[in-house]
């Protein structure tokens, strides 16, 4: 892993998020690109340059950020962007490459009952690289176990794996796979992809309604210090990631919520 993005809001929680990402990245030993997106302005009958403006205190911002939190022996980069945080993630990704998100869980959202934010549930929901959500005030912790739920073991896209496969070469933690048996489940899906096997440490068979009651009724048994779950096209998760924000009632988590992906 080499790149960690870090799209900042304005929040004072940020700084909670952006203190994790660094202890993350320095013990994975990646780069951290602090980002925030801006949008153009313009007044009419003036020639002031607002854009310029603007984008001169977005970097400001960001230097506030950085100053707030201890880099250690990080490198971070600041990068400020026009436009929105979508469309600026995917270009930073194309031009220098992004191996993985690390968002606050509630990024702006000021409501109690909102577990992902605006930010990150359209990160989550249109950005194919994968997202590491973070909860408020959350203080980092090396990871030494995780909780991979799943309703189905087959991996269509290989690169899905890679974020995983990165923390448990530098973590060894302990890997418990949730596989959730639903309402229409297929033979198919209780073969488990080899590669996922390589990594999983044990293996939990369940039967629930969904995959998150399924996450429900094992979290406290694994205690995870990450829950992991997969972002696909069909099941539970894909109808809970089709809005731009995820309440409480329907999924939340109070440890950092990795969310997989692929390219």
């Amino acid at each position: 892993m080499k790149n960690i993005l870090v799209p900042i809001g304005s929040t004072e929680k940020a700084i909670s998020t952006l203190q994790y990402a660094i202890d993350f990245a320095e013990d994975i030993h990646a780069n951290v690109l602090v980002f925030r997106a801006y949008k153009a302005k313009s007044k009419a009958g003036s020639m002031v340059n607002m854009t310029a403006i603007i984008e001169r205190e977005t970097k400001l911002y960001l230097k506030t950020m950085v100053r707030a939190v201890d880099t250690k022996n990080v490198n971070v980069k600041l990068i400020s962007s026009k436009g929105g945080v979508l469309d600026s993630a995917e270009a930073i990704d194309n031009e220098i490459g992004v191996d993985l998100i690390i968002v606050g869980a509630k990024s702006n959202s000021i409501k109690d009952g909102i577990f992902l934010g605006t930010t990150a549930g359209s990160l989550v929901k249109k950005s194919n690289l994968p997202v590491l959500t973070i909860p408020e005030d959350y203080v980092y912790k090396p990871i030494k176990s995780i909780l991979l739920a799943f309703k189905s073991g087959v991996i269509k896209c290989k690169t899905a794996l890679n974020p995983l496969a990165i923390i448990a070469d530098k973590f060894k933690p302990t890997i418990n796979s949730l596989l959730v048996k639903t309402v229409g489940h297929k033979d198919e899906d209780l073969v488990l992809d080899k590669e996922l096997i390589a990594l999983q440490t044990n293996l939990t068979v369940t039967e629930n309604a969904t995959t998150f009651q399924g996450v429900l009724e094992h979290f406290k048994t694994h205690n995870p210090d990450i829950l992991c779950v997969f972002r696909r096209k069909r099941g539970f998760f894909k109808k809970l990631w089709e809005k731009n924000t995820v309440l409480k009632k329907e999924f939340h988590t109070s440890r950092p919520l990795l969310i997989l992906k692929g390219k």
